[in-house]
């Protein structure tokens, strides 16, 4: 018996060195995700993008000579799980930077603690509030003004209406959008006469929309994902408002879709090249932004199918600039990464271009919003 132990515990020594080789080849990658609540499907799909970029990366060889492993949790949505799960992430899993997803509260809960631990966080959010956390931070989000902008403009060179109602959700992200939207249309010679909110889980916004009706707008600007869109398309055609146009935000394809199948022509939002791309791959003329849409849409369709590309496009580019950093930096420390990061320089991704620099940790400075409708089943932009 004393043998046959002996046997065993001998047999488990040696393995102890290969299996401690085999955690010294890899390189974690951490992301806070909000896989329930208001934000699962933005950072499903946040997350979809984050796999099929690994996949890509390690097929290559790796990030110097090692292997990437995506851990990821769900923080739910909420600002205090997020904290439970980037701590687990960092004690538990020994992240070296962390690729998280759009909840910006939840990022914002986290930040103080992962920049003293010198870890870099690449966001699908908005920057944290303090200077000293944004010097570790990188926001793959385009500003929220590009967003507001996209709509005005249209507005103001495409049609006579200068009276707009907002009706947005509560969220840190949406109600900052408000907030840009009221200060933003006097620039656009437009007069915002209404600003309304709904709950995410409402199912009804008629008292909302006849508000802002009888204001006399003859747009609403909606601000919030997700299934609200629907719900306010379909209020709007059940109160006859034939001649009220929905500019809305963002939104997932079989959402946009959808709701461009209730409105027809009263509805439009502002779309990144990608999201058109999935339906005409002619509108990107840029030879670089081809080549990385393309290699993007290859495994995007390969793994997960006809998914909504805006998202998952970004945290591509996002793990994809991870990759070259931590290369340029020889190294997988945080600040070496962070210091290379700022270095790179102008990078054509697939769901958009980036200029990040010491100066400049907001990537996206040019707006790749244009105003898209809904044409045949499929998303056009908006001539």
């Amino acid at each position: 018996m004393k043998s046959h132990k002996a046997l065993i515990l001998a047999t488990a020594l040696a393995l102890m060195p290969g299996l401690s080789a085999s955690a010294e080849d890899t390189i974690t990658i951490g992301s806070s995700l909000g896989l329930t609540g208001y934000g699962s499907i933005t950072d499903g799909h946040w997350r979809d993008g984050l796999s099929i970029a690994i996949d890509a990366v390690n097929e290559k060889g790796g990030v110097l000579g090692k292997k990437l492993k995506l851990v990821y949790e769900d923080n739910k949505s909420t600002p205090q799980q997020a904290v439970v799960v980037y701590r687990k992430m960092m004690s538990e899993d020994k992240a070296v930077a962390f690729d998280s997803g759009c909840i910006s509260a939840g990022n914002f809960a986290a930040a103080s603690f992962v920049i003293k631990a010198k870890l870099p966080m690449y966001l699908c959010s908005i920057l944290p509030r303090l200077p000293e956390e944004q010097k570790w931070a990188f926001s793959f989000l385009p500003p929220p003004k590009f967003e507001v902008d996209a709509r005005y403009e249209y507005l103001k060179t495409k049609t006579d209406i200068r009276k707009v109602g907002i009706l947005g959700d509560p969220s840190p992200y949406g109600t900052i959008m408000r907030n840009i939207a009221v200060a933003e249309a006097k620039n656009f010679g437009i007069d915002v006469v209404a600003n309304e909110s709904y709950q995410q889980d409402d199912a009804d916004f008629s008292v909302q929309i006849g508000r802002i009706n009888a204001a006399g707008a003859g747009a609403i600007i909606m601000i919030g994902q997700g299934n609200a869109i629907i719900t306010t398309a379909n209020n709007i055609k059940q109160l006859g408002l034939n001649k009220l146009l929905l500019l809305a935000s963002i939104n997932e394809r079989d959402l946009v879709l959808a709701a461009g199948k209730i409105l027809g022509e009263q509805f439009m939002f502002p779309a990144p090249l990608i999201q058109v791309a999935q339906d005409d791959p002619s509108v990107i003329t840029n030879p670089t932004t081809r080549a990385a849409a393309d290699a993007f849409f290859k495994r995007m369709k390969a793994k997960y199918g006809d998914i909504d590309p805006a998202q998952s496009s970004r945290a591509w580019d996002s793990l994809m600039m991870m990759a070259k950093a931590m290369e340029m930096a020889k190294s997988t420390d945080g600040e070496k990464v962070r210091d290379a990061m700022e270095k790179i320089g102008h990078y054509d991704g697939a769901g958009a271009s980036y200029d990040f620099s010491a100066d400049q940790h907001v990537g996206v400075i040019k707006n790749p919003y244009a105003m898209a409708h809904i044409v045949n089943g499929k998303i056009a932009f908006k001539k």
